[in-house]
């Protein structure tokens, strides 16, 4: 049997999409990496009862999203998008939820922001302004990449091998402090953080990069990771 894996989706609820309408909504890349790994995408609409649509995935994967409002105020130059409220407790809910039960969780750009908060961890809200020494972390599609260094006896290492690659970068938040019961497990050269792992479960893996855009034996590694776990 085919895992079922379950992917929240996005929320607009400010009109972008469509004025006057509230909008959920997700690259497709995400489903198609679950697909060719051998997993069953199911997308999960917000809803009140997680309980109930986390009892019936195998796996959970939180994939990316809008920015996180910081707590003071920013320079006028930088610009957040923000998510929803909405969207913010429903995956937060998911995350309880998930790692309760110790099941197995992938977790992307956002989604691994969303997890180190959840457990206590904190953000850079903006990369350029907290940490004005790192390189450019919002790098064009499709080609920009810059180099990733994995620790070594890691989950991620074990997956991805001892040349893990260049990856994708389209990013200006990112973790500071992972939190309670999270490791680093990558950083960029430049020190900022680019992957976590916990061991609430078979599979607790952060990463910042977007694995489902990067097409080759780096995505496939990871998904076919995560959907083994999975079964």
């Amino acid at each position: 049997m085919r895992p079922l894996i379950g992917i929240p989706q996005c929320l607009d609820d400010r009109g972008r999409w469509r004025p006057g309408r509230d909008t959920q909504y997700l690259d497709c890349s995400y489903a198609r990496a679950i697909d060719a790994a051998g997993g069953t995408p199911v997308y999960v609409a917000i809803q009140r009862d997680v309980e109930s649509i986390t009892g019936r995935i195998d796996g959970l994967l939180l994939p990316g999203g809008d920015d996180f409002l910081p707590p003071h105020p920013y320079p006028e130059s930088v610009r957040f998008d923000p998510a929803s409220p909405v969207q913010l407790d429903f995956d937060g809910r998911l995350i309880a939820v998930a790692t309760k039960r110790s099941m197995p969780l992938l977790a992307i750009c956002y989604g691994m922001q969303l997890l180190a908060m959840h457990l206590g961890g904190t953000l850079h809200y903006d990369i350029p302004t907290d940490l004005p020494a790192a390189a450019n972390h919002k790098l064009p599609e499709p080609d920009g990449r810059h180099a990733i260094r994995v620790l070594r006896g890691s989950q991620l290492a074990e997956i991805l091998g001892p040349t893990p690659g260049a990856v994708n970068s389209l990013h200006h938040q990112g973790v500071a402090e992972p939190g309670g019961g999270l490791r680093v497990s990558a950083r960029a050269d430049d020190g900022v953080i680019e992957a976590v792992e916990g061991e609430m479960g078979p599979f607790c893996v952060g990463v910042q990069w977007h694995p489902e855009k990067m097409e080759g034996p780096h995505r496939d590694r990871l998904f076919a990771a995560f959907i083994a776990a999975c079964r």
